[in-house]
């Protein structure tokens, strides 16, 4: 995974069901990316279907090799990217190449009607004069860098292929140790994350984290945080 894209983020999508999962937000600079690569494909293909017609004109009739023309035109421009993103890879052309995907804001693969939503809004997204300020304000403005037409479909564009991160178990706790006052679910939540992933941190960043929650722990410092390793330890054993 490139790290100079530095507009894209990691975030977590809480699902009905309360399931948590991560999506990597795709940022503009690669989504610009993306566009160009399917614009010059499409300028291509114009091209070839320009050369193809111009040479059975004759045969055909002008007006309709014309016709043909506006309706090539038409096909890539509106109907090129529903087909490719509403299909099995959820991606076109470019956005395969940059290692993208569109779905929806839960994960899902994105349906016929939500490719045709936020493509057919693509018109707005380039206004004034297609240089694309809306889109881009709009990305920007945007926690999960969604154009209007993705806020209209309800989709976001994330990284096709993202490294698996293994949760680390911190370092168990002689003794689990009861929660002397009662907690809300996101607090339950946030105290067992913090023993899952304090394996992965420092020493120092553990104590930094667990200061902040000094009022529950009672303690600072390595203390503190071994304490509310064990308070973990211990709702987690209760779940069980």
């Amino acid at each position: 995974m490139r790290e100079r894209e530095k507009l894209d983020t990691l975030q977590s999508v809480e699902l009905a069901e309360g399931v948590e999962i991560r999506l990597r937000m795709a940022g503009p600079e690669l989504r610009a990316g993306a566009y160009l690569i399917d614009l010059l494909i499409r300028i291509f293909v114009m091209i070839v279907a320009l050369v193809l017609f111009s040479i059975s004109g004759s045969a055909i009739g002008g007006k309709v090799a014309g016709g043909l023309m506006l309706l090539v035109w038409f096909l890539l421009d509106w109907i090129y990217p529903v087909v490719f993103e509403a299909g099995r890879r959820g991606a076109t052309p470019g956005k395969r190449a940059m290692n993208l995907r569109v779905v929806q804001a839960t994960g899902s693969p994105i349906t016929w009607g939500q490719a045709v939503v936020r493509n057919f809004l693509r018109f707005i997204d380039g206004m004034p004069l297609f240089t694309y300020v809306f889109g881009m304000a709009s990305c920007l403005a945007t926690k999960r860098f969604q154009r209007l037409g993705d806020l209209a479909a309800g989709t976001v564009v994330i990284y096709d292929r993202m490294a698996v991160e293994v949760p680390q178990q911190g370092p168990p706790p002689i003794e689990p140790v009861p929660l002397p006052v009662g907690i809300s679910a996101d607090e339950t939540r946030a105290l067992v994350l913090f023993r899952e992933r304090a394996g992965s941190w420092t020493e120092s960043r553990r104590v930094e984290i667990a200061d902040q929650a000094s009022a529950l722990s009672g303690f600072t410092g390595p203390k503190g945080a071994s304490r509310l390793m064990a308070m973990a330890h211990w709702v987690q054993e209760k779940r069980d």
